[in-house]
């Protein structure tokens, strides 16, 4: 017995050595593993969602199969809202994998996920140290939007990918030396360049505004005009940006000036008068953003800003605020320096537009991360900020315990129907929202902080790979479902599509891989809609609630029926 004790003891040992002497190995296999499930499983089990991804990946679509790589087309007609590398990328995976299907439109989001989420990890590793780029690509690819979208067949990930990847390569002058610098400067240049290609004005604000403050806080706003960074660096982003912009100028002109330059970009910012893009939001908007995007790292960040605050005098802020000089501080506090800049500056150039999406904070949380990294890590292994944390835990802990009681439930309050649609997702998160709210109380408890962190990780993997799905199919239910099932009848019977107040639907467009005719709901009339049944092989879908317009006015017969929309065809 006592030999096999020490057989087992001496086994242990060995594995112990190995894996400690082979840290590295094993850590990047380990991320490696839980960015897969955040960022690639099941991402082709469920169907594309209007608005975006049915749009842009239909466009993504004409364009592979018409092989003009240059001019973007929305429905048959132009399209100059968007530069196109994001639709090249697109290309390059259908062609990649031999098809185009779900899975191959997300696989170039994911991918850049993936990829940048390591990116954070070597940087971090590099200039701090292993563990530090382990919390700070952790917290990242767990943030709920950065997860949200980076599974999600739209702009903003490869915008946020370029400009992140900018940013890198920016921070990397204040720790490098000085016979690299140029290249960093260099590949600045490029990444922005890149930027600028996937989605015009924000890609090269973002990287630029960060570079004159940060420039301007750490006194050397010189340096970046030192010609060998400067002059290369501008060809580098002229050769990237510039001849796609000649060609369309050259064969659109005036059109791709008035709608990719004037509409798309400069009313779009400033909401003039001839704005038609609407998405008017209040100037805090992005605020609110924020605060469910972080999550569940939010909860923690606001606690300890909060502590902060209560205890200005007591730290002496003013001081230090002073007395301030970067160049005396550590790598580490350099780059918390450089971060909260750029957070500040990402945060007033969104916000000051009067065109607001929740998606275009996205580059916002590459600096979060950072700052949250150091925050968490100093909680971890220092015991720093333990009162704050503590609370937040607690506080969210309950939150997710109350949560996942209440769904238990939702039949007594909720209508039969709706609660019908939410079934499955509704014990998934029950148990997932108890086992976390109890689970990290019970952490704090006995002061098991890396716990904390490990189930908030853990957490937010099993929600990205596992009940997206779920969450999509409860949002299909309540419309969309009725569309895509509409169109790919419609393509397997070889009928055209009309429609009346759908123009956002592309669900229509992509699944039926036909031009649809999107009329407005002001236009339907039992006289419009005749014309358009007259059509050859046309089918017209409506409202449910707009049937009652054309009742009696209009011969047709129903061939489907759902749950908010009707697909009639002409008697």
């Amino acid at each position: 017995m006592e030999n096999f004790k020490d057989n087992l003891l001496s086994l242990w040992n060995k594995i112990y050595s190995f894996c400690n002497k082979h840290a590295e190995i094993f850590t990047v296999l380990g991320l490696a593993v839980l960015f897969y499930f955040i960022f690639f499983h099941d991402i082709g089990s469920y169907s594309l969602m209007d608005v975006d991804e049915t749009r842009y990946v239909a466009m993504a679509r004409d364009m592979f199969n018409s092989k003009d790589f240059m001019t973007l087309f929305l429905n048959g007609q132009y399209f100059f809202e968007k530069p196109p590398l994001y639709f090249w990328q697109e290309c390059m995976s259908f062609a990649l994998w031999g098809k185009i299907d779900e899975w191959t439109a997300r696989f170039p989001v994911a991918l850049l996920g993936f990829i940048f989420s390591f990116v954070v990890y070597f940087t971090c590793r590099k200039r701090i140290n292993r563990r530090f780029g382990v919390f700070t690509s952790l917290i990242l690819a767990t943030s709920l939007e950065f997860v949200m979208l980076a599974r999600y067949a739209i702009l903003d990930i490869v915008l946020t990918f370029y400009v992140g990847l900018a940013l890198v390569c920016y921070f990397q002058v204040y720790f490098c030396q000085e016979n690299h610098k140029k290249f960093y400067w260099w590949a600045f240049y490029v990444f922005t360049g890149l930027a600028v290609m996937a989605k015009g004005i924000p890609g090269i604000a973002v990287p630029f505004g960060t570079v004159f403050f940060t420039s301007i806080m750490a006194k050397k706003f010189k340096e970046v005009f030192k010609p060998i960074y400067i002059l290369p660096g501008i060809i580098l982003f002229l050769l990237i940006v510039l001849p796609w912009h000649i060609i369309m100028f050259k064969k659109y002109d005036p059109l791709f000036y008035n709608e990719y330059i004037i509409k798309h970009h400069l009313h779009r910012f400033l909401n003039t008068a001839n704005n038609e893009i609407g998405r008017k939001q209040s100037f805090y908007y992005y605020f609110l953003v924020v605060l469910w995007g972080f999550i569940p790292w939010i909860f923690s960040m606001i606690a300890v800003f909060i502590d902060k605050i209560k205890n200005w005098k007591k730290l002496n802020y003013v001081s230090k605020i002073a007395h301030f000089n970067f160049n005396s501080f550590d790598n580490l506090h350099k780059a918390l320096a450089l971060c909260w800049v750029t957070v500040f500056w990402i945060m007033l150039f969104f916000s000051s537009s009067s065109t607001k999406l929740a998606t275009y904070i996205l580059p916002i949380y590459y600096p979060l991360a950072i700052v949250t990294g150091l925050m968490w890590m100093d909680y971890v292994d220092r015991k720093k900020h333990e009162k704050p944390i503590n609370l937040s835990v607690q506080i969210f802990g309950w939150i997710c315990v109350i949560a996942g009681i209440a769904a238990m439930f939702t039949p007594l309050f909720l209508p039969a129907q709706l609660n019908s649609d939410i079934a499955e997702i509704r014990w998934f998160s029950l148990i997932c929202l108890i086992v976390l709210g109890v689970g990290t109380l019970l952490f704090v408890k006995y002061k098991k902080y890396i716990g904390v962190f490990v189930f908030y990780v853990l957490f937010m993997t099993v929600i990205s790979a596992f009940a997206t799905e779920e969450f999509y199919e409860v949002d299909y239910k309540f419309g969309q479902e009725d569309l895509v099932t509409f169109a790919k009848y419609a393509k397997d019977y070889d009928y055209k599509i009309s429609s009346f107040g759908l123009d956002r639907k592309y669900s229509l467009l992509y699944y039926n891989d036909e031009k649809v005719d999107y009329n407005s709901h002001e236009n339907l009339t039992p006289e419009s809609v005749k014309e358009d049944l007259a059509k050859d092989r046309f089918v017209v879908i409506i409202k449910n609630k707009q049937l009652p317009e054309i009742e009696g006015k209009v011969d047709y017969e129903i061939l489907r029926s759902g749950r908010r929309y009707t697909m009639i065809k002409g008697k």
